[in-house]
């Protein structure tokens, strides 16, 4: 998992060293090469206390709802989730470091709640803040990233946004992944990189940004960072056979397009909704 600082000090190699050419999975359609690129910063990207994240609003969401912050699960400040442990509705009084487009911290968000926190098939923590869009809006003129709500597609040219770092990460979606195993957690359907994000520790929670549209795809956490097969920062990928293959140096992210469909009026969380995939408690 991408975590911070002593981490990223051992993350530091090349991205690719050794890695095995990369076969794209379902979900492959190509991508438009045409499609007008975006302008992509830091403008609504978070820093917390040990990750990066960002503030989302969903396809539905209001301007007078309160604003959402999306992170890693392991970025959870309680500890990670256990396999299987789905987390709702845990009080937080978490703050968030607002950045501006430059990646200037302007202001400071606080959570009042963990509104869904997991580790099991994918690998987010989303938090309620005390504020409302449109009082971000107001105050910082920053608006909310959009989670998109389709699949995303392999190909498509990414960039992963970290406001621990302040840094920017540009590469392409290189395919999808059965099962991404790591320690003892599994995800599911998981986003593989091309080399050129060479993503560290602190990146863990970044958003990972569609270029040519501007929306969240994804939530980047992870990378086989020594070559081990299967072991905390060594993820490995297993097929839908069994087969298991290491890429050392390849990093990961996991999909949040289903993210959108548990959430209803007033950005409430709902995870009987009709669509909802997410694990369940």
């Amino acid at each position: 998992m991408n975590k911070p600082l002593l981490a990223a000090l051992s993350s530091l190699a090349i991205a690719g060293v050794g890695a095995a050419p990369a076969v794209a999975a379902p979900h492959s359609a190509p991508h438009s090469a045409k499609a007008a690129a975006v302008t992509v910063n830091f403008a609504g990207t978070v820093s917390l206390s040990n990750c990066s994240g960002s503030v989302i609003r969903f396809p539905g969401s209001a301007d007078s709802d309160p604003a959402l912050v999306l992170t890693n699960g392991h970025c959870l400040e309680t500890g990670f989730p256990a396999p299987g442990e789905v987390i709702t509705g845990q009080s937080s009084s978490r703050s968030f470091g607002l950045l501006n487009a430059s990646g200037s911290r302007v202001g400071t968000l606080r959570a009042n709640q963990v509104v869904y926190s997991t580790m099991t098939d994918t690998d987010v923590t989303i938090y309620r803040t005390t504020t409302t869009y449109a009082a971000i809006r107001s105050t910082y003129g920053i608006s909310p990233l959009t989670v998109q709500d389709t699949h995303p597609v392999a190909g498509t040219a990414i960039k992963v946004v970290s406001g621990y770092w302040k840094r920017t990460y540009s590469c392409n979606i290189d395919g999808f992944v059965y099962r991404l195993k790591e320690g003892d957690w599994t995800w599911k359907d998981s986003v593989r990189y091309t080399s050129s994000c060479n993503t560290i520790g602190g990146t863990s929670g970044s958003p990972v940004i569609d270029t040519a549209t501007g929306k969240v795809v994804a939530v980047n956490n992870t990378g086989n960072e020594d070559g081990e097969r299967c072991t905390e920062n060594n993820p490995c990928e297993v097929d839908e056979s069994g087969n298991v293959t290491v890429r050392q140096g390849i990093n990961y992210a996991e999909e949040t397009y289903n993210i959108p469909a548990c959430f209803t009026t007033g950005n409430k969380l709902n995870l009987a909704a009709s669509g909802c995939t997410l694990p369940k408690p």
